[in-house]
């Protein structure tokens, strides 16, 4: 297992795929490592389901952390296509949270659930004197269609188009840049055009647009293992070959200078915010036009090949692109966290 972020493919494949609990016939998707979400399947229709846990930054200011925290959880449930319609929600608040700053997070919660048609079904809320910063609570996800509507993660065939939305690495910059702006040695501008990328980050509304637009065959949200792990994830998914092209590849300001400055490959860090889309190639122009009518930046960069015996292959301009197995946006932020405490000291 990784030291920092999430657990691994051999890990999970030896410790968590045979351990589920019991058997049912009414789970249509169960643990899968590298997949979004769970289907269980409730009189014919499909409950897709999804389970993150609670990142809250006062740092970014309480408002713009919950609103983060939130579509992290929902986005999970929207790359199936299905809209995200209900939410548990835990919450282990440290005892230097105020209820003052509580009120704004929650109150930040419910005004971006009510405007996606999300409701708050249950839940538990406590003060504890263990939990810190960041990390203080979890959430469950769920929305209810048809099965035949989910886009699986696993679903990208030969023939499809590959689209990708805002780029690599725009959340590890945008979050980096804006916790940590003053230890980064660049000019005022590029950090300024870093610290923007935090806007890029929500994309619940881009995979329900997406998938509403065209004939979307697979979605993955490019999380931990950047767009690196999310191309490999679902192409190893679907037993496909992905063809990229690099130059294709959008890149955002203030990314590359960041990465570059903290000895970071952008490919294999995390971009929430960024959505990587396999569409049947009749639709692609439908897809692509719908999302830049949100103002989305969206790139074809590549095809899906049939993978001529090499399961789950990833080749960019030619050169096969592993998974990176461990995303270094944690270690860049271990230590910026830890020269900004020495510097504090």
């Amino acid at each position: 297992m990784s030291d920092l972020g999430k657990i691994d493919r051999q890990f999970f494949e030896q410790h968590i795929a045979p351990n589920l609990g019991a058997e049912r016939e009414d789970v249509a998707i169960g643990p899968q490592h590298g997949v979004d979400f769970g289907v269980i399947d409730v009189s014919g229709q499909a409950l897709v389901t999804a389970t993150d846990p609670i990142s809250i930054l006062p740092a970014l200011g309480l408002e713009r952390a919950a609103r983060f925290a939130l579509d992290l959880i929902l986005a999970d449930v929207a790359v199936s296509g299905v809209a995200p319609s209900h939410l548990s929600i835990c919450f282990t608040l440290p005892e230097s949270m105020t209820n003052d700053d509580f009120a704004t997070v929650w109150e930040t919660i419910h005004a971006e659930c009510a405007d996606l048609g999300v409701a708050v079904v249950t839940g538990h809320t406590a003060r504890y004197s263990d939990p810190t910063h960041p990390w203080i609570g979890a959430a469950t996800a769920m929305g209810v269609g048809n099965h035949e509507d989910i886009i699986r993660p696993d679903g990208a065939r030969p023939g499809d188009r590959l689209l990708l939305t805002t780029g690599p690495a725009a959340e590890s910059v945008g979050l980096l840049s804006t916790l940590f702006g003053e230890q980064i040695d660049l000019p005022d501008e590029t950090i300024a055009d870093a610290q923007a990328r935090l806007e890029d980050v929500h994309c619940v509304r881009d995979a329900l647009t997406a998938a509403a637009s065209g004939p979307v065959t697979a979605m993955h949200d490019v999380t931990e293992g950047g767009l690196a792990g999310a191309l490999n994830e679902m192409a190893d998914g679907a037993g496909v070959r992905f063809d990229i092209d690099r130059a294709a590849v959008p890149m955002q300001p203030g990314v590359q200078a960041v990465c570059d400055a903290l000895e970071i490959d952008p490919w294999t860090a995390t971009s929430c915010g960024s959505l990587l889309i396999a569409v049947d190639a009749e639709g692609v122009e439908d897809v692509r036009r719908a999302l830049e009518d949100r103002g989305t930046v969206v790139a074809e960069i590549g095809r899906v090949d049939d993978s001529a015996g090499e399961t789950g292959r990833v080749v960019v301009d030619g050169e096969t692109l592993e998974h990176p197995r461990v995303d270094p946006s944690w270690a860049a932020y271990a230590a910026l966290g830890s020269a900004a405490d020495d510097e504090t000291n």
